[in-house]
Order: structure tokens, then C-alpha cells, then sequence
């Protein structure tokens, strides 16, 4: 098993620990990632207990229409927040991580190539951070798995 794939699959079965040991359900809502959270959440330890599901957002209307986001641009800190509060709702679940951001390879809205937004919310907190990571497309989608799945394990170790 590659490096990236022990690492991932390490921290969500901790992530899946942690949340079965608190009764927490865990969501995700993603554009960048297009599901890639969610299908590395889903690989936890006995996730059926724990994990609610994920909304793959990439379309504005889906941001907007089914998980509330009112930000004026969808590239925002705002905007991954919302997602998270959004699908936390959706979906019923005390835990949720969201990312919204620019893969590449061109500049979106002013936006380098490799800008990610992300937030998580357990219950009414929500912690957010941005990101820049280089590389292609599919290696920033990769670095923001692992950062996002990084982000909910230290919002739980609290």
C-alpha cells in the first residue's frame, strides 16, 4: 500500500474511532475533491456507524440550492463554511468538513492554482483554513484529502 493510502487509511479509521467512541456522525460536502472525501471517510473502521454521507458540489447551483451557501463568490473561507454548516443539516450530522478552492492548472477569480478553502464544523463551532499546495490538478486534490481528513481529526482531538 502506497504511503498516501496507509495515511489516509489510518486516519479515518482514528477519525472513525473517535467519533464511534462520542456517538458523532461525520459528513462531507465537496466541490474540488469531487467525492474524494467521502470515499476516503467511508473507508474508516465500521463507517456505516458513523458515517452520514457526502454532497459533491461542484455545480454552483448545488452550493447554492441544496446546501445554502450565500456567499458571493464560491471560492471563498465563507463559502466552505457554509458548505459544512449546509450538509451538517442536510444530512443530519454533528461532524462535517467541507473544501471548496481552485485545482489548476489556470487561475480562477484571481485565485492561484492549488487555493483550497476549508472548514469543519462539530455541533456549532466551525473552524476554517486555507491552503495553497502545488502540483497538478490531481496532486492538489490529494494534498487537500489528506489536510481536510487532518483538519476533522484535530476538530475531534479537541
Amino acid at each position: 500500500m502506497p504511503a498516501a493510502d496507509h495515511d489516509l487509511q489510518s486516519r479515518s479509521d482514528e477519525i472513525g474511532r473517535m467519533a464511534r467512541r462520542r456517538s458523532l456522525r461525520v459528513a462531507a460536502a465537496e466541490s474540488l475533491t469531487s467525492g474524494a472525501i467521502a470515499s476516503a471517510i467511508g473507508r474508516g473502521e465500521e463507517a456505516s456507524e458513523w458515517f452520514a454521507g457526502g454532497v459533491v458540489a461542484y455545480a454552483e447551483s448545488v452550493k447554492r440550492d441544496v446546501l445554502g451557501v450565500t456567499a458571493t463568490s464560491v471560492l471563498t473561507a465563507q463559502c466552505a463554511r457554509e458548505l459544512a454548516t449546509g450538509v451538517a443539516n442536510l444530512l443530519d450530522a454533528e461532524v462535517a468538513v467541507a473544501v471548496t478552492g481552485v485545482g489548476g492548472p489556470e487561475p480562477e477569480e484571481g485565485l492561484p492554482p492549488g487555493t483550497v478553502y476549508a472548514a469543519v464544523c462539530v455541533g456549532d463551532e466551525v473552524t476554517e483554513a486555507t491552503w495553497r499546495f502545488e502540483g497538478d490538478p490531481s496532486a492538489v486534490v490529494d494534498r487537500t484529502v489528506l489536510a481536510a481528513l487532518g483538519l476533522v481529526h484535530r476538530a475531534l482531538a479537541t
